[in-house]
């Protein structure tokens, strides 16, 4: 035959119980809840008021124009480097001002592989590495749709500067895959 369990917990009902775990929540900060006075804590807001200050400064006008883009923040990888090359251009600039001042960001910073910097005419910019149409220089960067891009080229032969367009078509040619990718479509 089994024997009763003895229980070896004191049992208490639930009001000591309760009572217990809040004196000792506040006994633990050194304070007991008969000294505790209440006080209202300030929050800061969450959502401030963003067109105070431009009300303040006497704009009259009821609707409220977004500010105007002025500046575009570009990421250009360069072939073969590790990380993107940052540069701020305007709306305005062209592929072949953004191809420019990339070139001169990346001798400024001192990046490897070093690269002759001084022929912009033999760099081409790309959407990704894995594109092979290079974007027109006269394309405004406005209507180009993204901040990331690609520069690829700029290895100089003996007869000619190398890009990476020509360098995709002779090795297509020798290898005869785009010819068997136009006779799938």
């Amino acid at each position: 035959m089994s024997s009763p369990v003895k229980n070896n917990r004191r049992i208490h009902d639930d009001k000591t119980k309760k009572l217990r775990v809040s004196d000792k929540a506040s006994s633990f900060h050194g304070r007991t809840p008969e000294t505790m006075v209440v006080a209202k804590l300030h929050r800061p807001r969450t959502v401030p008021d963003l067109l105070a200050g431009r009300r303040l400064a006497g704009v009259s006008s009821p609707e409220v124009r977004p500010a105007k883009l002025t500046k575009l923040l570009l990421n250009v990888t360069v072939q073969r480097s590790l990380g993107p090359v940052m540069v701020i251009m305007s709306l305005e600039s062209t592929v072949g001002e953004l191809i420019a001042a990339v070139l001169r960001q990346y001798a400024k910073e001192g990046r490897r592989p070093i690269i002759d910097t001084n022929n912009t005419a033999a760099f081409d910019l790309h959407y990704s590495q894995f594109s092979l149409e290079s974007l027109e220089r006269e394309e405004k960067l406005i209507n180009l749709g993204s901040r990331n891009f690609f520069i690829c080229g700029g290895r100089v032969t003996p007869t000619a500067t190398v890009t990476c367009c020509k360098e995709a078509e002779k090795g297509a040619a020798k290898n005869g895959w785009l010819k068997f990718m136009d006779f799938l479509f």
